[in-house]
């Protein structure tokens, strides 16, 4: 038995009528007949009562019925989900995202993404971007957004908008009442920021910074998470210099001030230049466009 001969028995079973059984699954009505019996023998069971002029469904015939729609129904939506999971229309993809990204972009992309491929389930993880860079290598993230950086060779990268530095302190720290800070306004002041095994590019942009001024860096603290190093500023236990995406809601006692000449660094889409998987093209179709229709952290194309 195998799905070809639940059709020709379905077939039979809903017209109740050879003819028109066979002629339905374009066939003559002999062999038609002679497939008919070839199953009740297998099965062992009489599936139709027949005489010269009816044809009906036998208490066997009915159980068997619904099964085979089950059946063939299951079969038929496998058969069109392969070809959606073959398009990147339905499936799975695995997208990473550091932090700050979730302050920026990613509800964005997210969304947009979403709305053109509603078939296809996202599986959203919040990870640090040293994490995500090992994570793609090993194939347990399809895509990420994260840090740009030098051109590697083993992944796709698309834009999707850059940020820049911002100083948060305590509201009464001293600097609170510049209207901008530079780096000479960093020297001698406890720092926190994350350690470069974490986030090398958020480390690097803080400490030239501060030595292309000539200001030797004090990092008081280095915890690993945005969050924490905005908790312990609030704590009056330092300062920071954070992404600017993460300046927009900030707790009660912190504020923000925009430093001279700020860093500013790429946040990209990225996966790898082999994934086999069919529905990470359209994300990065959906990153084009998104990259088009935003702005500058502070309101510059």
């Amino acid at each position: 038995m195998d799905t070809r001969h639940m059709r020709y028995f379905v077939a039979l079973a809903e017209t109740l009528h050879f003819g028109h059984a066979a002629a339905r699954m374009n066939m003559s009505q002999p062999p038609f007949s002679r497939q008919i019996a070839s199953i009740e023998r297998t099965l062992g069971a009489r599936l139709f009562e027949r005489n010269s002029r009816n044809v009906a469904l036998t208490a066997a015939g009915k159980h068997f019925l619904e099964e085979c729609r089950a059946v063939l129904s299951h079969f038929d939506a496998a058969c069109r989900d392969v070809q959606l999971v073959a398009s990147g229309a339905k499936g799975e993809l695995k997208l990473g995202f550091m932090m700050n990204a979730a302050y920026s972009v990613v509800p964005s992309l997210v969304r947009m993404y979403s709305e053109t491929r509603p078939d296809v389930r996202l599986v959203l993880e919040e990870r640090i971007p040293t994490d995500i860079e090992e994570m793609l290598m090993e194939g347990r993230l399809d895509a990420a957004v994260t840090f740009g950086g030098s051109p590697a060779p083993h992944l796709r990268t698309a834009l999707l908008a850059r940020d820049r530095l911002r100083l948060i302190l305590p509201d009464h720290h001293p600097l609170a009442r510049v209207e901008q800070a530079g780096p000479k306004h960093l020297e001698g002041e406890r720092l926190i920021a994350a350690p470069a095994s974490v986030t090398p590019t958020l480390r690097d942009a803080i400490r030239n910074y501060c030595v292309a001024a000539g200001v030797v860096p004090h990092f008081a603290l280095e915890p690993r998470l945005q969050h924490t190093i905005i908790r312990l500023v609030a704590e009056g236990l330092g300062i920071a210099l954070i992404p600017q995406s993460l300046c927009t809601d900030l707790a009660e006692g912190l504020v923000s001030r925009p430093i001279a000449n700020a860093p500013e660094f790429d946040i990209v889409l990225c996966a790898s230049a082999t994934s086999n998987n069919p529905a990470v093209p359209q994300l990065f179709e959906v990153a084009k466009s998104l990259h088009g229709s935003l702005t500058h952290p502070d309101g510059r194309d």
